[in-house]
């Protein structure tokens, strides 16, 4: 198993399907204000931070996610894909309840390096905010124009998440941070099983990301996790699972090779081609990269 493992690592390229780079600004990140004990993510995070902890962890490429809802940030992050080969990808902003969004979008420079979209649903104080009847205009526009829509919501939003995504069956999604389950509380449900009928539906995928800030960032064990880990992987499958870092968020809680290295005992029961797809494969597919 081991050398099969390290074969698969030269082999295969593998993608960090979820980070950010930032330039910081307090007036834009609020968010980060919002749990006590963000204050070593107020500072740049830049390509150059991330480069080497890619070499270091074997991952050939990522894709870089909005963190502030300006598309300012989104034509920044297009431009840094521009610059650096290792970025795959970009999941940006665009205000989808306003009707020309789209044209907005087809105006920016390396617009098809563009793959996705994505709001901050979980600071949303609304948990029917996806349901909304201008934003579920928006959603019906990205339909036709191959862009994926990243779902980041709370536990308490995945029913609303549901909803929307068995009204557009053709749209594809990726819940991100595996719809940030409770682990700090160890407790499943009604997450797991509200995760499993989301996985019901084939055009949604899921990010294994973003599980080490949800649990205690000081005391946390790899135990703690796994039992989240486990429901995810069975709902929805390998074909649908993709890995991310949610870096530099998870230094908050783990340094960059430990996100990976945690998942690392459930990923090894599968087989060959089922890492393949979690390792690369599918954010290579959903993504178009």
């Amino acid at each position: 198993m081991a050398e099969q493992s390290a074969s698969e690592l030269r082999s295969v390229r593998r993608i960090d399907a979820h980070q950010h780079f930032w330039m910081h600004s307090p007036k834009v990140h609020t968010w980060m204000t919002r749990v006590p004990g963000m204050e070593p993510l107020m500072r740049d995070f830049l390509p150059r931070d991330l480069a080497p902890l890619l070499r270091g962890s074997m991952i050939d490429g990522c894709v870089a996610v909005q963190a502030a809802s300006t598309l300012h940030e989104t034509r920044w992050l297009l431009d840094l894909a521009g610059a650096n080969d290792f970025i795959l990808g970009v999941v940006g902003w665009a205000d989808l309840c306003t009707p020309g969004f789209l044209d907005e979008l087809a105006t920016l420079p390396g617009r098809q390096r563009l793959k996705g979209l994505r709001h901050l649903v979980e600071d949303e104080t609304d948990p029917q905010f996806l349901l909304r009847p201008d934003f579920v205009a928006g959603i019906a526009q990205l339909e036709n124009a191959g862009l994926v829509y990243d779902l980041l919501v709370r536990a308490d939003q995945l029913l609303a998440a549901l909803e929307l995504v068995a009204r557009f069956p053709q749209q594809a999604f990726v819940l991100d941070h595996c719809g940030k389950p409770p682990v700090r509380r160890g407790s499943l449900e009604p997450w797991a099983s509200q995760l499993r009928a989301l996985a019901h539906h084939q055009n949604v995928s899921c990010k294994l990301s973003g599980l080490v800030t949800e649990a205690d960032w000081l005391r946390w064990e790899e135990r703690d996790i796994a039992p989240f880990v486990a429901v995810v992987i069975e709902a929805f499958g390998p074909q649908r699972l993709m890995l991310g870092s949610d870096w530099p968020v998870c230094t908050l809680a783990a340094p960059y090779g430990r996100v990976f290295h945690l998942l690392e005992p459930q990923l090894h029961q599968l087989s060959f081609s089922e890492r393949v797809a979690i390792r690369g494969g599918t954010a290579a597919r959903v993504y178009s990269i």
